[in-house]
């Protein structure tokens, strides 16, 4: 194990298990004395990690392991996991719209199939109250790919056209290049507090 892999790994405060920072959550003291979610790393103060889902965070907050772990009262909010949860998605939002302004996310039906068909798209993020006819169409090529693209339905046409700049945006896809690594580590932690797509959209016809 190398020095920079260390470096990345805390102790989760619900189980004790160390594990990398890409699958927990970072919380901080706020201004107040509470329990606040740091997602960026980057707040000052000395961090208490929780594993990235809502079980963890909720029984966190719960049996109050925030104090215990920084040794000094520290309250968290009753909503402390649906605030994770909003955050997340508020987050996964913003860089989307960042991807889009660098040339790694293409929208619209032709050249999402094109990115998808040519092993280019990291991500197919799909309006989860888009039409089902291109959707199944996207569907079906994506498992014919080697390698198949994430798919994402976390969010509806509304919030992917306000993120994007565009109008009726439904269908989109996340290219490979810088930053999509870390935005796939947020997908993964959101996937702790909500699925990821409907289970229907993988239901035969």
């Amino acid at each position: 194990m190398t020095l920079a892999s260390v470096a990345r790994e805390r102790r989760d405060i619900v189980t004790g298990q160390v594990m990398d920072e890409a699958r927990l959550i970072r919380f901080v003291e706020g201004p107040d004395g509470a329990v606040v979610p740091d997602l960026g790393r980057k707040l000052p103060g000395r961090g208490v990690w929780v594993a990235a889902n809502r079980l963890s965070v909720e029984t966190a907050a719960r049996k109050g392991l925030f104090s215990k772990a920084a040794r000094k009262r520290m309250p968290a909010p009753a909503d402390l996991a649906a605030s994770v949860e909003a955050l997340l998605s508020a987050r996964l939002l913003a860089s989307l719209g960042l991807a889009r302004k660098a040339g790694l996310l293409v929208m619209g039906f032709e050249k999402v199939r094109e990115a998808v068909a040519g092993g280019k798209a990291v991500c197919l993020i799909e309006a989860r109250d888009g039409a089902e006819d291109g959707r199944r169409k996207l569907l079906a090529l994506m498992r014919a790919v080697p390698r198949p693209p994430r798919l994402l339905g976390l969010f509806d046409g509304l919030e992917l056209s306000l993120a994007l700049g565009a109008e009726n945006v439904i269908h989109s896809a996340l290219l490979a290049g810088r930053g999509a690594d870390r935005w796939t580590r947020d997908v993964e932690r959101l996937a702790g507090f909500r699925p990821l797509f409907p289970e229907s959209w993988l239901e035969g016809p």
